[in-house]
């Protein structure tokens, strides 16, 4: 295929992929909004004014940029693993793979209307965080580049558990079991500075927490972890899952039989 014809085809996935999310905006982008407001309203201004301060910063401040990421993850994830397991299951799939479009635009069409959804999420989060605390911003270049590539790392994840999938029921196990369980063990709540020596290496073993805490990073300027590493792990992370992303689609599983 020419350059522009493969524009083309990119562009079209992309564009099918946002409309879907956006006709449906009731069900894609009003809970997270609705979540995440009672999770400042709880965390940071009832327990939060207990708690006092975390990480030298007032605690609402602290939790901010761990629940802005927290709801990029959950709907970057969730948009792909719907929407790709739903075009396998009504057998639309079938048009894409008797085209000529190449595997890696079809992946890379779907993982970029995941971070549309994640990233839209993500911004009326924190317009919605500036009713509860005042935002600084430590390092723009940091944060935007964190929230992108987790994003995009987490809906590779999906299009893998959506290449897995059988049923409806198949693409909620990782959300429910994995990705909740990670997400708040990820030091959304609290610094791991707190827990015992042998609990903050079994964090370190947790990727979600080199996403906070290199968001965290960019917003206020702190983190447990050291940047350079988390910037390292988050990219291998999204290598790894790309790869195997790829794979998949072209061995054609769980899409041809």
């Amino acid at each position: 295929m020419k350059a522009q014809e493969l524009w083309v085809s990119f562009l079209t996935i992309v564009i099918k992929e946002v409309r879907r999310f956006t006709r449906i905006w009731a069900q894609t982008l009003l809970p997270p909004a609705i979540t995440m407001t009672l999770y400042f309203i709880i965390f940071g201004n009832l327990i939060g004014s207990r708690i006092g301060e975390m990480g030298g910063f007032d605690y609402m401040e602290f939790i901010v940029p761990g629940l802005i990421m927290m709801s990029v993850i959950t709907n970057s994830y969730g948009n792909v693993v719907s929407s790709f397991y739903s075009t396998k299951f009504q057998r639309n799939i079938e048009e894409l793979l008797v085209s000529p479009t190449p595997n890696w635009v079809i992946l890379s069409g779907y993982v970029v209307g995941g971070v549309s959804r994640g990233l839209a999420v993500g911004v009326i989060v924190t317009l919605l965080s500036l009713f509860f605390t005042s935002l600084q911003v430590h390092n723009l270049a940091v944060m935007v580049a964190v929230v992108v590539l987790t994003s995009t790392l987490f809906s590779l994840g999906g299009f893998i558990n959506a290449m897995f999938a059988n049923s409806f029921d198949d693409i909620s196990i990782i959300p429910t079991f994995i990705l909740t369980p990670l997400t708040y063990l990820g030091g959304v709540f609290y610094s791991i500075q707190l827990l015992p020596e042998f609990w903050q290496g079994v964090s370190q073993l947790n990727p979600i927490l080199y996403m906070v805490n290199a968001f965290r990073y960019g917003i206020l300027g702190v983190s447990d972890i050291n940047i350079g590493v988390a910037f390292g792990m988050i990219v291998l992370f999204n290598i790894i899952l790309f790869t195997v992303a790829l794979k998949l689609l072209s061995a054609g599983k769980g899409i041809r039989h």
